[in-house]
């Protein structure tokens, strides 16, 4: 039997903004499926996270697509690993998740990492969560849902996910995981207002803009528990994915 050709693997593209609940919902479906699973925002998460450790200007889009190509980048069953240490925890703080928002309007940046990105769609399928999956990564996904939700619930849902990445920082045991920064979690106001700038950033860049595909199905998740938003995308999907 021929090998399938990337194309005719099948792709679920799931967008959204920051604290949306993409990323929940895309482990969730991929796991109900038994198909892969991309955390693109991880990738611009560890670019800006080392760019950030080596003084790197983050507009600087040479010096960053040449970080990227000999970057030592793998995910594991239990997070992402840079040149062999899991920086999971590193790559989740505000001030890096606000870099990557950064870098991610370089055209630079974003070339570099369209290559990587593809090679993630594998047999059986891909579950690609991002904020271009379904627009520019992969246009000719199967579904594509677009996540969206209130900025303040959001802000709140982040504000609960820094106060447990603390808790769990704290009490994990010695080994390979990075504490070269232990997580900081802000205020509510201040976590609002950087949202709302990092929401900003997505939407007005001039490369690949945060918005959903035209076919997408948008969901707004601001009222709806973590097991509803699931129920209804995993609906969306049934119709589409055989």
């Amino acid at each position: 039997m021929p090998r399938p050709t990337p194309t005719d693997i099948p792709v679920i593209a799931i967008d959204g903004p920051s604290g949306a609940g993409k990323g929940t919902v895309a482990v969730a479906v991929a796991d109900s499926l038994g198909w892969h699973l991309l955390d693109s925002g991880a990738l611009y998460r560890a670019v800006a996270l080392v760019a950030r450790r080596e003084g790197l200007d983050l507009r600087d889009g040479p010096a960053l697509a040449n970080l990227i190509s000999d970057l030592d980048l793998a995910f594991s069953a239990h997070g992402v690993m840079v040149a062999g240490v899991d920086e999971t925890l590193a790559i989740r703080h505000d001030a890096v998740g606000g870099a990557a928002s950064t870098i991610a309007a370089i055209p630079e940046v974003r070339t570099a990492l369209l290559a990587t990105q593809r090679r993630f769609r594998e047999p059986p399928g891909l579950v690609a969560d991002g904020r271009d999956m379904g627009t520019v990564v992969f246009p000719d996904a199967v579904a594509k849902i677009f996540l969206t939700a209130s900025v303040e619930s959001r802000a709140q849902r982040r504000l609960l996910q820094l106060h447990h990445m603390y808790r769990l920082n704290e009490t994990l045991p010695g080994g390979t995981v990075s504490r070269r920064s232990q997580p900081v979690v802000p205020e509510f106001d201040a976590l609002l207002l950087e949202l709302e700038a990092r929401d900003a950033r997505d939407r007005e860049r001039t490369v690949s803009p945060l918005m959903p595909a035209p076919d997408a199905h948008t969901v707004d998740t601001t009222a709806m528990t973590i097991d509803e938003v699931v129920s209804t995308v995993m609906a969306h999907v049934a119709k589409h994915v055989p």
